[in-house]
């Protein structure tokens, strides 16, 4: 099963359904917020690496989780559920895969109560603006949509009580959201209970904690200002996003080459086992077709090795210096570079690396950047085998059909 291909095809169905059911009334929840949570979905699964199934089944819950607003906005989640069963049906997903999907999109019905990693990722993708700087703008908009569709005249102070109690009550489920979105989402919150408490004193907005608690604990304790210090030394977390996806989208590049890679090697490699065993044997009694048989077999080999070398390893000495510390020259974070150090060696360059924010910053640099050399080569060397296997294929088969013609 190729998801991604399926999940073009389900981005096309979704646009072409929110084109073809359009409804002025919802100017939120419409194709715009549809395609935010597919990216923020994205980013998430990104960050947690997930297999190809539940990406797919992730991404495919965000495209299909507010379709259901054109039929049943009250029961919206569960006529996207129903949609999207209907179409992965006719695509051939099993029962099992469906279920996952209706139940990713069940979970961002509120009070969200996720249980699955995929239907937290998708809960947090579907309130990702919380914690954003679309917030304000987005939940003015929702305010508008709200007044369409249920034709009540909501005054903007108590929509913003409402919201008040939303982000009060709510809290992101993944790790990585939390530490990502928490802080953002708690500045809109003390902004709009400065505003109540400006403009109607009357107005009493509880302050509370959250619901529930964030399962991930404080990395640093915030009553100790020593601690505080150092982290603002580290790296911050918008950084330390773009470097986890940047690698991530690396890996899953380096992981479809491979795959590419082995297509090569076991085709040419079939064609190869039947020219020894087959066509070579009788080339005594069918002597014209030598030089195309020649020519294949050359093409087929020359495909392997250049699928081989794409995929073949580079390891590097595997040793660093105190020097390389000193200087800082050493990517600690690749494995070649330190897996024959012993690991008092390797533990002292990786505290001395983590208490210097420069140092990090430089190896994360040379981390990302030596997995796109490797991309590179590793897709260069992939090219020219398809080329070679393409274009010699193509040749092979002109030269077999002028033997067979000049022999009748």
């Amino acid at each position: 099963m190729n998801y991604y291909t399926l999940l073009d095809e389900i981005k096309q169905y979704v646009t072409n359904y929110f084109h073809t059911h359009a409804d002025d009334k919802l100017i939120y929840h419409n194709l715009a917020h549809t395609e935010n949570v597919v990216n923020a979905a994205i980013e998430i699964a990104n960050h947690y690496r997930l297999s190809d199934l539940d990406y797919f089944v992730v991404v495919t819950a965000a495209w299909f989780h507010d379709i259901g607003y054109y039929t049943d906005p009250s029961r919206h989640e569960e006529k996207g559920a129903e949609e999207a069963a209907a179409f992965l049906k006719r695509q051939g997903i099993d029962e099992t895969t469906i279920q996952t999907v209706g139940n990713c999109i069940r979970a961002t019905r509120l009070p969200q109560s996720p249980e699955t990693l995929l239907e937290k990722i998708v809960a947090d993708a579907d309130l990702y603006h919380l914690g954003t700087s679309r917030f304000t703008e987005t939940n003015k908009i929702m305010r508008k949509e709200f007044i369409a569709l249920h034709n009540i005249d909501v005054s903007k102070e108590e929509w913003r009580v409402k919201t008040v109690r939303l982000l009060e009550s709510h809290h992101y489920h993944t790790d990585y959201a939390q530490l990502l979105l928490n802080d953002i989402k708690a500045k809109h919150l003390e902004k709009l209970k400065e505003k109540l408490a400006e403009k109607n004193p009357e107005i009493k907005v509880p302050i509370q904690a959250p619901a529930v608690k964030p399962k991930v604990k404080p990395l640093i304790p915030e009553d100790n200002p020593l601690e505080k210090a150092k982290r603002k030394n580290r790296p911050e977390r918008g950084i330390e996003t773009m470097f986890r996806i940047t690698s991530g989208n690396h890996q899953r590049l380096s992981d479809m080459a491979d795959s590419k890679a082995h297509i090569m090697i076991s085709v040419n490699s079939i064609i190869i086992s039947v020219l020894l065993s087959v066509l070579l044997k009788n080339l005594e009694q069918f002597p014209q077709y030598t030089i195309p048989a020649m020519l294949l077999l050359s093409v087929s080999l020359v495909t392997i090795v250049f699928a081989i070398l794409a995929t073949r390893p580079n390891i590097p000495k595997g040793t660093f210096t105190q020097t390389d510390i000193n200087e800082k020259q050493v990517n600690l974070l690749f494995f070649g570079n330190f897996f024959k150090m012993s690991m008092e060696d390797y533990t002292g360059g990786m505290l001395q690396m983590m208490d210097d924010r420069d140092f990090l910053y430089r190896s994360l640099i040379k981390d990302i950047y030596s997995q796109g050399v490797v991309l590179g080569t590793k897709y260069q060397r992939l090219r020219i085998s398809y080329n070679v296997f393409m274009y010699g294929l193509i040749v092979s088969v002109i030269a077999f059909a002028i033997a067979a013609i000049l022999t009748t």
